[in-house]
């Protein structure tokens, strides 16, 4: 008797672990979707298409919305996808800005920032990445498969404008981390500088801290959440969220970068840019802009923020 009851106990246990595990891993993998695939996400804020005169960059999206693009197009790095891109040529201009958007953003949304680098005398070529966009993909990698993806699209500039070209990557949220992120590879010698603006440190820390912050998910259950998060986004997409690190990546860089970031900025907590601007090995500055939430530093601050990027790369492109 005493041995079927310990038989019945270890069976009740066995039951109990299976069924928490697969709870854990149904979590996971809703987690994954509301994260990593396209789509509406009810934690972004909706931005509505109709343009009004009391916006401080009005002037510059009326200026985009105006402007002749050109489609450039390009098959992804481990070529599964076909990409598309803005090109908006500056007449006879030498100098060229790659404008690198945010998570679940357009290379339209991307308008002012076209026209910031159009008036200091830029060619941009404004990618949709992976999954976002007019680009094809089934996941949103967070930077470190697009890292690569901008690789070909700096070939590509090269092949069409020419190797006398000096090149610019800017970036914003996701794209400011997938700019840190391409400035850790091999590049040409015509990349001259970077730009980041409010970029994370790790995509596993930036995933941890909206769990916290969107859904207020004490440390257990959301640390196991997230390393089974991690575990269908290596089989899916093909890394660990810990792999994709911009500090990581900054320790390889050499070349100069401007970090902003807003002071007021909840999404990817202020305190990231410190991490990585002390990672990057390059010529650098750093500019924390007052009273500003995420990705509103532009918004808040026009006529500094144009200044500071044009004073930074003046130093470096001629």
């Amino acid at each position: 008797m005493k041995k079927l009851k310990h038989k019945k106990l270890w069976l009740t246990i066995a039951v109990m672990v299976v069924l928490i595990c697969g709870a854990f891993v149904g979590a996971g993998t809703y987690f994954f979707k509301m994260a990593c695939v396209p789509g509406p996400k009810s934690f972004l804020s909706s931005s509505s298409d109709k343009l009004k005169k009391s916006d401080p960059l009005y002037k510059e999206k009326i200026w985009f919305k105006k402007a002749t693009k050109h489609k450039w197009y390009i098959q992804s790095a481990d070529n599964k996808y076909k990409l598309v891109a803005n090109y908006l040529p500056s007449h006879n201009a030498k100098k060229s800005a790659i404008i690198l958007p945010g998570y679940m953003d357009t290379k339209e949304d991307m308008a002012e920032y076209d026209a910031l680098f159009h008036q200091l005398g830029y060619n941009t070529l404004t990618p949709d990445p992976r999954a976002q966009g007019k680009s094809e993909g089934k996941y949103i990698g967070y930077g470190w498969p697009e890292k690569d993806d901008v690789k070909k699209w700096l070939d590509l500039l090269l092949k069409r404008n020419g190797s006398d070209q000096q090149i610019v990557i800017y970036g914003l949220s996701m794209g400011a981390s997938t700019a840190m992120m391409v400035s850790g590879l091999k590049l040409p010698r015509q990349v001259k500088a970077f730009v980041e603006d409010c970029g994370y440190t790790n995509v596993k820390t930036e995933i941890e801290h909206e769990a916290k912050a969107l859904y207020n998910m004490p440390a257990f259950p959301r640390f196991p959440l997230v390393e089974i998060l991690s575990g269908i986004n290596k089989l899916k997409v093909g890394y660990f969220l810990n792999d994709g690190s911009s500090v990581t990546q900054l320790r390889k860089n050499h070349r100069p970068m401007l970090f902003i970031h807003g002071d007021h900025d909840t999404f990817v907590p202020t305190k990231m840019v410190y991490q990585n601007y002390r990672a990057s090995q390059g010529p650098k500055e750093l500019w924390v802009t007052s009273n500003s939430k995420h990705a509103k530093s532009y918004a808040d601050h026009p006529w500094q923020y144009r200044c500071r990027i044009a004073n930074f790369l003046a130093k470096y492109v001629k």
